[in-house]
């Protein structure tokens, strides 16, 4: 039986109109979006597929949006029967991604999920209030420089995303200073992000401890398919790991790169990225050409899905 991975997308994979054809054609992927809504108390899945776009983008419809997408096109692959005769040992996501990662693995079960991405999203916004600060994409520059940099300017490394791309993070004018010594430094391409906060920053560490009191009484499960942690780019073993690592990846970098190269390192050769965009598949062809990633955000894709 082959080994595969499941890997899920994070915040800014979004967009107006994902998953209105599973909603339209799977019975169980539309049985996902409306198990969303009366999760929430709200229509979830007229703000994914009516937008506005301002609408979708704010964090509090987001990320449940992104999650609850990816769920309902898991559903849709599940019941294709395409995942039949094929074994998933890993699952992984970026960021709000391992959500997705930890329900299709059964650690958590969907509505818990959408409840602590609710409270999660919550605490990330109210700590951004409280500490303002910035993010920027460092694109072409050496790693472990940019980590000097980095530790010089008083800022931090939010995700390393890819060999050559690196996010950075923290408060404005330290992730501005660490931007012109970057650009003194010979870096040629750094874009500012359009987000409300510094996240993946040790400014979150508020957010972080209340996320902490509220993943106490959530119940977890130790599954045969192991989840990877973006705290650390390996497999997760027990509940205690997994509840700790949950807080902790609210202020820690995303290891997304050495997530990918453990993957590999246990001779998994596919991966199947499930829910909207192909935005991992871009940042895996850069860490590792040799992984073939399949995409899932659309019947079409499922039809296309051969492992």
């Amino acid at each position: 039986m082959k080994n595969i991975a499941l890997i899920f997308p994070g915040q800014g994979a979004q967009k107006v109109g994902m998953g209105k054809e599973f909603y339209d054609n799977v019975p169980a992927a539309k049985a996902v979006f409306d198990k969303a809504n009366d999760v929430l108390g709200y229509d979830l899945a007229d703000i994914i597929f009516q937008g506005p776009e301002e609408k979708l983008m704010v964090t509090s419809n987001c990320q449940p949006a992104i999650f609850t997408m990816s769920m309902a096109a898991l559903e849709a692959l599940r019941a294709s029967g395409r995942l039949a005769g094929v074994n998933v040992e890993y699952t992984a996501g970026l960021s709000l991604g391992e959500y997705g990662a930890m329900c299709a693995a059964g650690v958590l079960s969907f509505e818990e999920s959408l409840r602590l991405i609710q409270k999660r999203g919550a605490f990330m916004d109210e700590a951004a209030r409280l500490n303002p600060g910035k993010m920027a994409a460092v694109i072409g520059f050496d790693k472990d420089k940019l980590v000097d940099i980095c530790r010089e300017a008083g800022c931090e490394v939010a995700n390393f995303n890819a060999p050559d791309q690196i996010v950075i993070t923290g408060q404005a004018d330290k992730v501005a200073k660490a931007c012109a010594v970057l650009t003194a430094s010979g870096c040629k391409k750094i874009f500012p992000l359009d987000v409300a906060g510094a996240f993946h920053s040790s400014l979150m560490r508020p957010a972080a401890d209340k996320f902490a009191v509220a993943l106490k009484d959530v119940p977890l499960k130790v599954s045969d398919v192991k989840v990877i942690t973006n705290v650390t780019g390996d497999p997760q073993e027990t509940v205690e790991e997994i509840r700790e690592n949950l807080a902790r990846q609210i202020y820690s970098s995303v290891q997304w790169v050495d997530t990918i190269r453990f993957i590999s390192s246990r001779g998994i050769t596919d991966l199947v990225e499930i829910g909207p965009g192909k935005v991992l598949k871009g940042l895996i062809r850069k860490i590792d050409p040799a992984l073939n990633v399949l995409n899932c955000q659309n019947p079409d894709d499922i039809n296309a899905i051969l492992v």
